[in-house]
């Protein structure tokens, strides 16, 4: 790859890769954080990597960058606790109905971390299952099974009354 398609590479994936990690982790400092530690992989990588696979480098790197983070926030938060999270343990504080949109966002945080990371790529993203795959690790049948679970319990969700009402 050379400096300009680096440069292409920037212009094109950069927003599609932060809208993806900020999903999965809500914090925009993280989000920024992994982003910017993806794109300095490919750089590292620049002549290893051709143009037309940086894409799936970059989600597949921020994913995977992501996950390490996470792990490591939350071998601090089982040493000495997490302020934030004081209010989701004291109790759930129920928000009332603004739209579709919000009652998805709600359903999508309630699912496992795959199905979430595999509905995101393959809905929000337009991944191929196989591209799936190979960001995540898992194989194409797994994928489709995640797609299919997630799915499944969203529409439930979102058919449930006392979610919408």
């Amino acid at each position: 790859m050379t400096r300009t398609e680096y440069n292409r590479a920037v212009d094109h994936f950069s927003d599609g890769v932060y809208r993806f990690i900020l999903k999965m982790c809500k914090s925009k400092e993280m989000a920024e954080d992994v982003v910017q530690d993806s794109f300095m992989k490919l750089w590292e990588e620049v002549g290893h990597i051709a143009y037309d696979k940086a894409k799936s480098f970059l989600f597949s790197t921020a994913y995977h960058r992501m996950i390490d983070v996470l792990r490591r926030g939350k071998e601090v938060e089982t040493k000495f606790g997490d302020i934030e999270t004081v209010a989701d343990r004291a109790g759930e504080v129920r928000e009332e109905y603004t739209g579709l949109q919000e009652i998805l966002n709600m359903a999508l945080e309630k699912l496992p971390p795959v199905q979430k990371t595999v509905i995101l790529l393959r809905d929000y993203e337009a991944y191929s299952y196989g591209e799936i795959a190979g960001i995540t690790g898992l194989n194409e049948s797994q994928v489709k099974v995640y797609i299919f679970r997630a799915r499944a319990f969203m529409k439930a969700y979102i058919r449930r009354p006392d979610v919408v009402v």
